[in-house]
């Protein structure tokens, strides 16, 4: 990701149609994405095939929810995640993600697919906050230790709401 643009503070908001796809490798490398994907990108076609999914990765983003959500694949489970996106421009936009496993005639996972949707605003507000309170706890420990930290938040905030993770998402 060398040459990256630094995070903008210019949003660009998904319509209601619109849907982004994706499909990589089980290494995150891209391998197809549609018209929708390399519009909000910025990227070209050329520049996203055989990138790692992550060359859009947010930095508002925590490492714990990436965490998650490959755990949650490679246990060959699909996942629903908010995620905000940086394109090539520095500009942002979030989706609702909807990530699952791709399996092969024999059962093996042979890459991730992921469609992803306008999110509702009063979602993206709400798992916005979150997000900065997982990036907070990131922060206050060593690198290595980043991911739990913000998983271990993650987990207790769902505790004390008594609820799992999915119930979450899906009732936001």
């Amino acid at each position: 990701m060398k040459n990256r643009k630094m995070p903008s503070s210019v949003e660009r908001v998904m319509e209601e149609e619109d849907l982004i796809i994706s499909k990589t490798d089980t290494r995150g490398i891209i391998t197809y994405g549609n018209r929708a994907f390399i519009a909000f990108s910025g990227y070209s076609e050329k520049e996203l095939l055989g990138s790692q999914h992550n060359i859009i990765r947010h930095p508002d983003m925590p490492r714990g929810v990436f965490k998650f959500l490959w755990d949650v694949i490679q246990d060959r489970r699909e996942c629903f995640a908010y995620v905000k996106n940086m394109a090539k421009d520095g500009s942002f936009y979030w989706v609702f993600a909807h990530v699952t496993p791709t399996f092969d005639s024999k059962g093996n996972i042979v890459g991730y697919f992921s469609a992803r949707r306008k999110p509702a605003s009063h979602a993206v507000a709400i798992m916005g906050e979150l997000y900065q309170s997982m990036l907070a706890a990131e922060s206050r420990v060593a690198a290595q230790d980043a991911c739990n930290a913000s998983l271990d938040l993650l987990m207790k905030v769902l505790s004390d709401k008594g609820t799992s993770y999915e119930e979450f998402i899906f009732t936001l």
